[in-house]
């Protein structure tokens, strides 16, 4: 079974990306996990459909190659969604979560309309929906190995600054840190995220990968840094396993992530709550 991937150059393109992914994705949504932003991911994610489709719209009038603009087109639709957000947040406008449900709503409207406006259908959506992890060219690969690198500069290089933007603003601005800057860097982080994402696990399911590792972490450490160390490792191991998977069983690659990741924390969560009920009784007892 190993030299049957080792010997096919898509399956080694695909193992490299996602394995990328599941480095970037949970370093990022660990800042949103501290500041109670768990769905910006899902909202940037339906803003990149819109993005998606003006590539496709973008390709099929310049050069009758659609797909060839659908991730560059998302990837600037999402950092301008982002952008958005973090703006209509800070400025007290609404809540956030009034601004993500109305970008949840418009990034899909808008993804549908102007597919449709292309010639083209919502089954060709269902790539960047659902991940197709599998058509992944030598391209992407080299963008993905691009972004990946700015995604862990920023969220590992500034960790310190930017857990104390999202842990507490107002102590972060006395500090005399650019509290705003470090926003907005956030925002366009995740939404770059959001675009590395896209090819493993799709725009529905970029969340997941984002948020549920951090999440799987935090039920067994402490700290910030041991967090992203361990929900790194959480999101290769579920992408490698999920994409190994699906090489021999006729599923999504994506849904199969996403369903890896959720066990793993159902089991954990199961797990350290057995784990501190013991320690509580002996010390009953004591």
């Amino acid at each position: 079974m190993i030299a049957d991937i080792l010997s096919s150059p898509l399956m080694m393109r695909s193992l490299l990306v996602a394995v990328l992914v599941g480095l970037a994705a949970p370093v990022v949504g660990s800042y949103l996990v501290q500041r109670g932003m768990a769905l910006m991911g899902d909202g940037i994610g339906h803003v990149a459909l819109t993005g998606v489709a003006l590539g496709w719209l973008t390709g099929t009038w310049l050069h009758g190659q659609p797909e060839r603009f659908a991730v560059p087109g998302a990837l600037i639709i999402a950092v301008l969604g982002a952008l958005i957000i973090e703006w209509v947040r800070s400025s007290g406008i609404t809540s956030g979560d009034t601004a993500l449900a109305i970008l949840f709503y418009g990034g899909i409207a808008c993804g549908v309309l102007l597919i449709s406006l292309a010639g083209g259908t919502t089954a060709n959506l269902n790539y960047y929906l659902f991940g197709s992890v599998t058509t992944v060219t030598g391209h992407d690969v080299w963008y993905t190995v691009a972004l990946t690198v700015v995604i862990l500069a920023v969220g590992i290089g500034l960790r310190g600054p930017l857990f104390s933007v999202t842990n507490d603003e107002d102590f972060a601005r006395a500090s005399g840190l650019p509290v705003r800057a470090f926003n907005i860097l956030i925002a366009v982080t995740a939404a770059l995220t959001v675009a590395v994402s896209m090819r493993v696990v799709g725009i529905l399911l970029v969340s997941a990968m984002m948020i549920v590792p951090v999440a799987t972490a935090q039920l067994v450490c402490s700290s910030l840094a041991h967090t992203q160390r361990l929900a790194m490792g959480l999101g290769c191991g579920a992408a490698l396993v999920g994409l190994v998977i699906t090489r021999y069983v006729s599923a999504s690659p994506g849904a199969m992530i996403a369903v890896i990741l959720i066990a793993g924390y159902a089991a954990v969560a199961m797990i350290s709550t057995l784990v501190r009920r013991n320690h509580r009784r002996v010390h009953e007892r004591v």
